[in-house]
């Protein structure tokens, strides 16, 4: 696939708004990437690191076997199986993963991407082909059914957030984002396109978001801490 340490498309500060730009998303496959709010057919391939190998785990469970490593190409079907699986304890922004059609390694073939810092959540479904992942911390399946401890103050740069396990529903608030860095993201689950996501923003100064028990994710980066409200 490549040079390790590519850049996700359109990520690295290129989170725009849904609504506002109406080619927002605009990789290929199931309607973009997924760097945060979707992106520009970019594909710039950068040398990189591997990450600093951390246990974290956002959800508060006991840290489960991992599925599979996170550096390396995985055949889908025969490498790693259709599912969800979470990275964690991503710290130094190095972690770029992808889910593709095809072996080829040219844009065209990429159906969603992105650099994670903190955790990040993927949904490897059935049609796809390849998973790639560069300078992430290991993989583990995540048990959709299972319940976790949800956290009332989520780090504003933590990444996905799994909501009823790693976040509660309800309005929470970060303050003080001095510089438009602030991303935030509702998704309705982590296939990470252009019609996974159901709001998101980019934020100077006070940032204020209701997040829905019927929403499957929530992501944060870039942010000062949220804190529940109501």
């Amino acid at each position: 696939m490549g040079m390790k340490g590519k850049i996700a498309l359109g990520a690295v500060v290129g989170f725009v708004v849904i609504g506002a730009v109406s080619a927002n998303g605009g990789g290929s496959g199931e309607g973009g990437s997924g760097s945060g709010s979707g992106s520009s057919a970019s594909a710039e391939r950068a040398g990189g690191a591997g990450s600093d190998k951390k246990a974290g785990d956002s959800s508060g469970a006991a840290k489960r076997k991992a599925a599979f490593e996170g550096d390396g190409d995985f055949q889908v079907g025969s490498d790693v199986k259709p599912g969800t699986y979470r990275t964690t304890g991503n710290s130094d922004g190095m972690c770029y993963w992808e889910r593709a059609k095809d072996a080829s390694g040219e844009l065209d073939s990429l159906l969603a991407n992105d650099n994670v810092t903190g955790s990040s959540y993927v949904t490897v479904k059935s049609t796809d082909k390849l998973f790639s992942s560069n300078g992430c911390n290991d993989w583990e399946a995540v048990d959709l059914k299972a319940k976790g401890s949800p956290d009332a103050t989520p780090d504003g740069d933590g990444g996905m957030f799994r909501v009823g396990a790693d976040i509660a529903p309800g309005t929470y608030k970060s303050t003080g984002n001095a510089d438009d860095s602030c991303y935030w993201e509702r998704a309705k689950n982590a296939e990470h396109s252009l019609d996974s996501i159901i709001a998101n923003d980019n934020v100077t100064g006070t940032a204020v978001v209701t997040i829905s028990a019927s929403d499957g994710y929530f992501k944060t980066t870039g942010c000062e801490d949220w804190k529940k409200t109501a």
